[in-house]
């Protein structure tokens, strides 16, 4: 049985951030995850994990400037120093949130690098973060992500996401599989979830359209859940939507599953 993680970067939005690990568990969550845990002292967060009982699931390496529109750089040429460095601290505060999956972002493709050489920057980085991180006893995943909401990003489909899995040969590297972003690049959920699952380490989902909460959409997910339950799928499925009105009216779906 799947086991659902609050992503509280998009759910609980209406509290302070250290208030929503609360409102997690109170609303039955027992894992979160978020995109970053940088800007918050390690040590407190790790209290709020400790308090309310929960699981650290998921985080992202450092991304770049998220506020000025990065959305990483882990294919970009120029900056593998910085990259790199991400590495080790995303290490530091996994290990003391106990956190065993780091996302890492591949990045919109800068203008002016050729297919190329943004291909052998990602492979690189990947294959020193996934080396890195299997040290210290946690996952490294990578998350295609769809285009129409964020234009050029540079990892967007499934089986491209298998063949750099491919290419890094790395058995400390798994995709991360969101099913909103498949849905909106490819469809065929059901197909793909089955083909690539030994190779999926983590599920997260939202409705499309809006990104909202399952049922809201097009998406059937009370049979999908089902579909993804009987391929023996035990692992986390992160809660990354948009709630349509607040996240406790939105929590419906969760009871009926």
């Amino acid at each position: 049985m799947p086991r659902f993680a609050a992503n509280l970067s998009m759910l609980f939005t209406e509290q302070p951030f250290l208030e929503r690990f609360g409102a997690a568990a109170r609303a039955g969550f027992q894992g979160v995850e978020y995109l970053f845990p940088y800007a918050f002292n390690k040590d407190e967060l790790a209290e709020q994990l400790e308090r309310h009982r929960l699981v650290q699931v998921l985080h992202n390496l450092p991304a770049g400037n998220w506020e000025a529109g990065e959305r990483g750089i882990a294919c970009h040429p120029d900056r593998v120093a910085e990259f790199r460095d991400g590495v080790g601290r995303a290490i530091d505060y996994a290990t003391t949130l106990g956190c065993t999956r780091i996302n890492c972002l591949a990045g919109i493709a800068p203008t002016g690098v050729t297919p190329e050489l943004l291909r052998h920057t990602l492979v690189g980085n990947l294959r020193f973060a996934a080396g890195q991180l299997r040290e210290a006893g946690i996952r490294l995943l990578i998350e295609p992500i769809n285009t129409f909401d964020i234009p050029g990003f540079y990892l967007s489909r499934t089986a491209q996401a298998a063949d750099i899995l491919d290419e890094v040969g790395s058995d400390n590297l798994f995709i991360q599989y969101d099913l909103y972003h498949a849905q909106r690049m490819e469809g065929e959920l059901a197909a793909t979830v089955a083909k690539y699952l030994p190779r999926i380490a983590h599920i997260q989902l939202a409705d499309n359209p809006g990104r909202h909460e399952p049922g809201s959409g097009e998406i059937n997910y009370p049979w999908l859940l089902r579909h993804i339950d009987g391929l023996g799928y035990s692992g986390w499925v992160g809660c990354e939507y948009k709630p349509a009105t607040t996240t406790a009216e939105g929590l419906g779906w969760l009871d009926a599953f």
